[in-house]
């Protein structure tokens, strides 16, 4: 039988993914894939690599008889910023060579692009399926070529890659990073240990955003949806709710009324007002049935709740 392989396994996506997919189809069935950051409790198959090394890559894929991989290893915006080259290299060159093995390995892929794509000349409303492409940091522009590689990779040579364009994902199981949008999961660790937070971007800096539940939800459905089903093969615009710092603490505050918040912007404020507020995800809707199920209430209680039971640990 053929086995799923994740890059990236332990990353903000990850650390979600594995465990469901290990629920769906067994943990012997399921490859994490880690390079610096691993899981000391992870139960599963673990391989430790670099998806910039191809014969690695290759090694795998055949000693596990890979049918399908998720392929999350990546740079995110902050990071990416701070090392650029090292972005380019992990971001489009990794994710070549999962493209060029799918080709010869006739994989199943999957790939997550970002909200990071868009620029300042994109609209900053409903943002369109098709639209201005003009990012301007490194994590954008990767995500660019990203996309249109695997549109490429599908239309030359017939790989069956599917991707999204995540927006702010929140979730608990991995550490929290710097990307832009993770003030929204820092801000409970604030609101545990000290009932306080200080925000690095401004209190109505609104972003697209969602639950990690619902974007592992979509992400599966996605890779099960029919082919047919698939008419986009860039990447799918994918949205649940977008709010801004003051719309989330206003939701804090009904979990704890003495909650204290400050806004100190620093340069993720630039790149955010770089980005769309709103995305227009209707096309993902109508093929393949998308439907988010967490408002940003229910994602409050949701963070709080899974925060809090780490902490305690």
């Amino acid at each position: 039988m053929q086995k799923i392989l994740v890059t990236g396994a332990f990353g903000l996506v990850g650390s979600d993914l594995v465990s469901e997919l290990q629920k769906k189809h067994g943990n012997d069935q399921v490859i994490a894939l880690g390079r610096q950051t691993i899981d000391g409790n992870f139960h599963g198959i673990l391989e430790q690599g670099d998806v910039r090394d191809y014969a690695a890559m290759e090694a795998l894929i055949k000693k596990y008889n890979i049918g399908t991989v998720y392929h999350l290893a990546g740079l995110l915006s902050v990071g990416g910023e701070k090392q650029p080259d090292l972005a380019w290299d992990v971001n489009v060159g990794g994710l070549k060579n999962i493209l060029d093995l799918a080709k010869d390995y006739q994989l199943k892929v999957f790939w997550p692009s970002s909200i990071a794509a868009f620029g300042p000349t994109t609209p900053k409303h409903d943002v369109p399926q098709h639209t201005s492409l003009e990012p301007t940091t490194i994590y954008g522009v990767s995500k660019v070529t990203g996309e249109l590689l695997c549109q490429y990779y599908f239309k030359r040579y017939g790989v069956d890659v599917r991707s999204l364009r995540y927006p702010g994902l929140n979730g608990y199981k991995a550490a929290p990073g710097d990307g832009t949008t993770e003030y929204a999961i820092h801000i409970f660790y604030g609101l545990i240990k000290d009932n306080a937070y200080t925000c690095f971007l401004k209190e109505d800096a609104r972003l697209p955003m969602m639950y990690m539940d619902d974007a592992i939800k979509g992400t599966i459905a996605l890779m099960e949806a029919p082919a047919e089903k698939i008419s986009v093969r860039t990447s799918y615009n994918f949205a649940a709710i977008s709010f801004t710092p003051g719309e989330l603490v206003a939701e804090i505050k009904k979990i704890s009324p003495d909650f204290q918040i400050s806004y100190e912007p620093d340069a993720r404020q630039q790149i955010a007002e770089s980005w769309p507020q709103t995305i227009d995800d209707s096309r993902a809707r109508e093929d393949w049935g998308w439907q988010e199920s967490f408002d940003l209430a229910a994602m409050t209680r949701a963070l709080y709740e899974g925060v809090k039971a780490k902490l305690q640990k």
